[in-house]
């Protein structure tokens, strides 16, 4: 297996990184007959920590002089904020703020060490947070099983209609020309039997049907699309916003980057890793990236399970 950066993947993925916050786009495509799809998991870093260091001065003046405490607001060497974050919160457990205690400039041996101890509480206040797009809803079914540490805000077919309706191509499907066929054949009629369905069901509504009506106009639009979005394939995309602390996402990027993984989720955490590592590299810089025989690629760490 071949080794990679994450700083060259993110190149290869045309990843774009503004003020510190890394993204990695993908373009949409459309069928013969206009139908929206997308190929490829679409990733937005949204939020990441912004740390006060300087506000803890007067907590710190606040001991013997003598312990010096007051050095450790000024430490020559900046971290990333998650890091400084976390290593803020490791370091009050034993009000390690005097002179003898790990600098910034050895952080990534002090992090070095919280991982092979398996102390990973201290990371859990690190939190960051993604855009996802050009991902499946069977994607999505999958991802929110992941609940410790996590929060989800997902598109809802259910107050969304047609008009925004894309889909996404498998990986298996992109380089076989018959399966790509069927996909855009299968999208498609999916997209005109949604609409038609729609067109029926508000027939059917303006004519009084009681299971189709409600007395407000949000509602009435629901009692439609809750029906419509029974003939959508997994194949339709269900973007979100996904936030997790940073134990949290290693956890997750460990299993979902595993050879064994589902090959579109996988892709999704490749890229999502790819992020945090040029955001945070002394909290995710511990992997790397290795190529499958497939062409896909797999996320290791000597420190798995934090």
């Amino acid at each position: 297996m071949t080794q990679r950066s994450a700083e060259e993947l993110f190149h290869e993925l045309q990843g774009q990184m503004e003020a510190g916050f890394a993204a990695i786009h993908v373009p949409v495509q459309h069928s013969p007959a206009g139908v929206p799809y997308l190929t490829a998991p679409g990733v937005v870093l949204l939020a990441r920590p912004q740390t006060n260091l300087q506000g803890l001065a007067p907590f710190l003046e606040g001991f013997d002089p003598a312990y010096r405490f007051s050095e450790y607001v000024h430490d020559p060497t900046v971290l990333p904020d998650g890091a400084q974050l976390c290593k803020v919160a490791g370091q009050t457990c034993y009000l390690s703020f005097g002179p003898r205690r790990t600098l910034n400039a050895q952080a990534g041996r002090y992090f070095d060490h919280l991982k092979a101890s398996r102390h990973g509480s201290v990371l859990e206040h690190a939190t960051f947070s993604f855009f996802v797009y050009g991902v499946s809803r069977s994607l999505t079914h999958e991802l929110i099983r992941h609940r410790a540490g996590f929060s989800y805000s997902q598109t809802s077919q259910r107050f969304v209609d047609g008009r925004t309706l894309r889909f996404v191509e498998r990986p298996e499907y992109r380089q076989d020309e018959h399966l790509h066929r069927l996909f855009l054949q299968r999208i498609e009629r999916a997209a005109t039997e949604y609409a038609e369905l729609s067109e029926y069901l508000l027939t059917r509504q303006q004519a009084g049907d009681p299971l189709l009506s409600a007395e407000a106009r949000t509602d009435l639009r629901k009692r439609v699309q809750q029906c419509s979005r029974s003939l959508l394939p997994n194949e339709t995309e269900a973007p979100l916003v996904v936030t997790a602390n940073a134990r949290a996402w290693r956890h997750v990027i460990e299993e979902r980057t595993a050879p064994h993984a589902e090959i579109e989720i996988r892709e999704l955490f490749v890229r999502i890793f790819v992020c945090l590592a040029l955001v945070d590299p002394i909290l995710f810089g511990d992997y790397t990236l290795e190529r499958l025989p497939d062409g896909t690629y797999s996320v290791r760490t000597p420190y798995e399970k934090v």
